[in-house]
């Protein structure tokens, strides 16, 4: 791929989620039940993002939800967004673990989008433990796959279980990253919770795979381990280690913000990536608190509307600077 002054590049999104009620024949489906929180929690985030709680068990929320987000995103800085599968639950045995997961996008429908609509990059979703996971990952390849996106703690996955080596090493062959949700988690339902630690992603990181450490294994309850120092360390040790700020103006998650920008942000400067989580809410006010950005750009990004331009600019309020929202450019499979 072509390396150009990141400043003429339209900045990217690496991380914006596709959610469906599948009425319309999708594919998708919810499942909000698992926690007391999950469906104020849902209405919420519709809210914030400007689509009506309601919305959501409409026949046509599905398309309604792409088009608000292509307009939030043709409307914004942004020139692209990596939209994201999300395969459903498995054992390790490869057995499907019915009535559990959150939420699904088969990877079809996020293929298709992106063929219709060239602001979006495709993640397909594959759990490794799937009797077809090999097939399926040849086919999302062929079908113009840009990343792969998994939830090890939500989908169950120990990344370094051996068995998985072979799917692996095709990423790394093909050269598709793994964007690997690092962290606590709280919107969707956790299976694992020890696969939240960023350690999980050793095996893949072995097999050449290019990692994206989604949230950069940040704290996302009050009661949730800290895995953050842990992931700043592994990037000493393994040169295709990344990290995404998705997520970050939310109360816990963007608390290292400060450690990230600047001329002593060594390797944390230089590997972290722009993504918003789109549609989880976006506010200053923690940035504020936490003196990461001035009252003035509070006052100012708060006027805007639009949560993706919202995310971008409040970034750009922290000091990050324009190498971080088009560094996902070298890593995405050409």
């Amino acid at each position: 791929m072509t390396t150009q002054n990141p400043q003429l590049q339209p900045p990217i999104d690496c991380h914006v989620h596709i959610v469906g009620n599948g009425k319309s024949g999708s594919g998708c489906w919810l499942r909000l039940g698992a926690t007391w929180w999950q469906k104020p929690l849902a209405a919420h985030m519709l809210r914030h993002i400007g689509l009506g709680a309601s919305s959501l068990h409409a026949d046509d929320f599905d398309e309604r939800y792409v088009a608000h987000l292509l307009r939030l995103l043709r409307e914004s800085s942004l020139g692209a967004a990596v939209i994201l599968a999300q395969d459903e639950v498995y054992r390790a045995d490869g057995s499907k673990m019915e009535a559990t997961g959150s939420f699904h996008v088969p990877n079809d429908y996020v293929l298709r989008l992106a063929r219709e609509n060239p602001e979006f990059i495709p993640a397909v979703s594959i759990h490794p433990a799937r009797p077809d996971a090999l097939d399926e990952l040849n086919r999302c390849i062929a079908g113009g796959a840009a990343v792969l996106k998994l939830l090890p703690n939500c989908h169950n996955v120990d990344c370094n279980d051996t068995r998985y080596r072979k799917f692996w090493e095709r990423m790394a062959e093909a050269r598709l990253p793994l964007l690997a949700h690092t962290g606590g988690e709280h919107t969707v339902q956790v299976i694992n919770a020890a696969y939240s630690d960023p350690r999980v992603l050793t095996l893949p990181l072995e097999c050449g795979v290019p990692v994206i450490a989604a949230h950069a294994a940040t704290k996302s309850g009050f009661g949730d381990p800290d895995y953050f120092h842990i992931f700043a360390d592994m990037l000493a040790k393994w040169p295709n280690l990344h990290g995404d700020t998705s997520a970050w103006n939310v109360p816990r998650r963007g608390r290292n913000a400060h450690r990230c920008v600047g001329t002593n942000a060594g390797l944390l400067g230089e590997r972290l990536l722009h993504g918003s989580d789109f549609p989880v809410p976006v506010s200053g006010l923690w940035a504020l608190l936490r003196r990461a950005i001035s009252f003035t750009d509070y006052r100012r990004c708060r006027k805007i509307t639009n949560v993706l331009e919202r995310d971008y600019q409040l970034k750009l309020a922290m000091g990050f600077g324009p190498e971080h929202f088009t560094r996902i450019r070298s890593l995405l499979r050409p």
